[in-house]
């Protein structure tokens, strides 16, 4: 992977343009996105990012989360980055499609349009090999109790995770 990622920005037309990403963070301007979750059940996988990312280090997160680039399908981008992130690979489906801004932190901002992919599995034939440049571990949590989470510790979550979780119900990953 090139060592400066251009990705797709939405322009106010809602025709797609070429943008850095750290440029699209810094300026907040909307750009496409993919968010996976992953199932056993009624628990879902999260991630812990690696403490040395460029924002939210260390804060937990739904599967794989991250950018298509320039003329890459959602669909590509959402195989890849669980290849990347987490070392796997497994049959996704396309659930839905939200939109959200949220400080990141660090002068950055986070606004996406969401694609949403879901992937289940029984978490004993999950097999995976972490990337420790992007996930330190990873574990299994119910919706009510990363609600709970988030009450007690909401610098623990990041910023687009709390959001999903408060969104759950109208988000159609269930």
């Amino acid at each position: 992977m090139s060592a400066v990622a251009i990705i797709p920005a939405i322009a106010d037309d809602g025709s797609l343009y070429k943008i850095e990403k750290m440029e699209a963070h810094r300026q907040g301007a909307l750009h496409l996105a993919i968010s996976v979750f992953i199932f056993d059940g009624d628990e879902m996988l999260i991630q812990r990012r690696a403490d040395g990312k460029y924002h939210c280090g260390g804060m937990w997160a739904n599967a794989c989360c991250s950018h298509p680039h320039w003329e890459e399908s959602a669909d590509d981008a959402a195989a890849r980055r669980l290849g990347e992130e987490l070392g796997c690979s497994l049959p996704l489906r396309k659930v839905g499609v939200t939109e959200y801004r949220a400080d990141v932190g660090g002068g950055l901002w986070e606004h996406e349009r969401v694609t949403m992919f879901r992937g289940d599995i029984a978490r004993a034939d999950l097999a995976y090999d972490l990337n420790p440049e992007e996930v330190s571990e990873i574990r299994w949590a119910s919706i009510p109790a990363l609600r709970r989470e988030i009450a007690e510790n909401p610098e623990t979550i990041t910023p687009w995770f709390r959001i999903y979780v408060d969104r759950w119900e109208s988000l159609g990953v269930v």
